[in-house]
């Protein structure tokens, strides 16, 4: 478990933790910078529509296949000094962007973006778990992720707003200046844990091979990211590129509506972040229920959506969108499972391990469902119908069927562990009224 801290955080926590979701709330910025411009990439590169989508799944892919090194480092080096790397990797990222004009330095210009993006939720993650109090993390936590998304409005308002103002070359220039000033703030008030707070540092290779290896058969671990895998992906898929084409080109609603409804996705997710993280301080051997909850929900959803004869009613679709909107705050369960299983010097390894899970299968549910689009639509045109939508979105059962049986499977692990401990789980609804009436939830 994680070092001990005191029952409630004091003020110091909140002004770290703000410094580290500034950090946050600028990668995020970056993060979204080049989507929102991509009709100007576009014209900026003479590139086509798939070659600006390579940015987005490189990007993907390069965030996703460094979790685990950065977790090591994290565990290493501290939050500090790698939310500083990484935003110095990503203003560097976007000034290359601002001064490129070939499609190739762009590409890498987005490689430096996503490896500094990487650095920075978990250490973040890991500054929250230092600072606050055990019952406190998973709200925390939550409100990290929600108001990280802060982020993705000044690239969606103020970065397009500067784009058609003062042009490509001066917007970029911009962005990596902001990178800079937030490694600035970073370097002068972030600190990785309270004074005196002590965790054991890896001392060579072996000891970071040895680490490793145990994070991973950790089934908290495990649970972990097979609970960030079955939650992210759905929502992600649909807010980062598939839900805008399949809601105006296959459920025929008009560009406007289709961005209100994809608003309406992240309000909702503010909403029910805060509401997770209550009920996981409250419940934290219930995790699992409210995860499958959630699986259950965007399943069913789903199901109903795509078997509708002809276009779905525009209800519906605002039903999708809502329990879309539960899937981001739903993922960050998994890195409470890390945390509360892992101790304080296997955090950050542990929280990268997680933050694979959802991101692989984002990825990898953003290609399959290209390809089977291009495969069901005649000579490589972009006007795809409804029932091409249908099967491509299909691909999701694939992934939630995976992370349901790795979820199944590490619950009753974790179960077993806790009976040889004493506590056995009783029923929800006993556990329940147990609660209400100030008894134990556990037995």
């Amino acid at each position: 478990m994680t070092s001990p801290t005191p029952a409630r955080a004091p003020l110091r926590a909140y002004a770290v933790w703000l410094t580290a979701l500034a950090a946050y709330v600028v990668a995020v910025f970056h993060r979204a910078s080049l989507g929102v411009a991509g009709v100007e990439a576009q014209e900026r590169f003479s590139a086509g529509a798939s070659a600006v989508s390579l940015f987005l799944v490189l990007q993907l892919a390069v965030y996703a296949g460094l979790q685990v090194p950065v977790g090591v480092a994290l565990d290493r080096f501290g939050s500090r000094r790698l939310i500083v790397a990484g935003g110095a990797t990503m203003a560097v990222g976007q000034l290359v962007l601002a001064l490129a004009g070939d499609v190739p330095t762009a590409v890498a210009a987005r490689v430096l973006v996503g490896a500094g993006d990487a650095m920075t939720f978990i250490s973040v993650l890991r500054v929250v778990g230092f600072w606050f109090p055990g019952p406190t993390v998973p709200l925390v936590t939550q409100l990290t992720g929600i108001l990280g998304q802060v982020g993705q409005i000044a690239a969606a308002y103020p970065l397009v707003a500067l784009l058609h103002a003062a042009g490509w070359r001066s917007t970029f220039l911009g962005a990596a200046a902001v990178g800079v000033l937030v490694v600035v703030l970073v370097l002068t008030a972030l600190r990785d844990a309270p004074p005196g707070t002590a965790a054991r540092v890896p001392a060579g290779l072996a000891d970071v091979r040895r680490g490793l290896t145990l994070t991973w058969r950790e089934p908290g671990t495990r649970i972990g990211l097979y609970t960030h895998l079955v939650t992210q992906f759905s929502g992600t898929v649909f807010a980062l590129l598939w839900g805008f084409p399949f809601l105006v080109v296959g459920q025929g609603l008009s560009p406007a509506t289709a961005a209100g409804l994809l608003s309406l996705l992240v309000v909702v997710g503010m909403g029910v972040g805060p509401l997770l993280g209550r009920l996981c301080g409250r419940w934290p051997l219930r995790r699992s229920v409210l995860v499958l909850s959630i699986l259950g929900l965007t399943a069913v959803t789903w199901t109903v959506v795509l078997l509708w004869p002809g276009r779905a009613p525009l209800w519906l679709l605002v039903v999708l969108v809502v329990v879309l909107g539960t899937n981001g705050p739903g993922s960050m369960i998994g890195f409470d499972f890390a945390r509360t299983w892992n101790p304080a010097e296997r955090q950050g390894s542990a929280s990268g391990v997680v933050n694979v899970g959802g991101f692989v299968a984002s990825l990898l549910t953003i290609l399959a469902i290209g390809a089977v689009l291009d495969a069901l639509t005649p000579g490589g045109s972009t006007a795809y119908d409804l029932d091409a939508f249908r099967a491509a979105f299909a691909v999701q059962y694939v992934f939630w069927a995976v992370g349901l049986v790795g979820l199944l499977r590490h619950r009753r692990v974790l179960r077993a562990r806790l009976a040889r401990d004493g506590v056995v789980l009783a029923p929800l609804h006993v556990a329940v009224s147990a609660r209400l009436r100030g008894g134990s939830a556990y037995r």
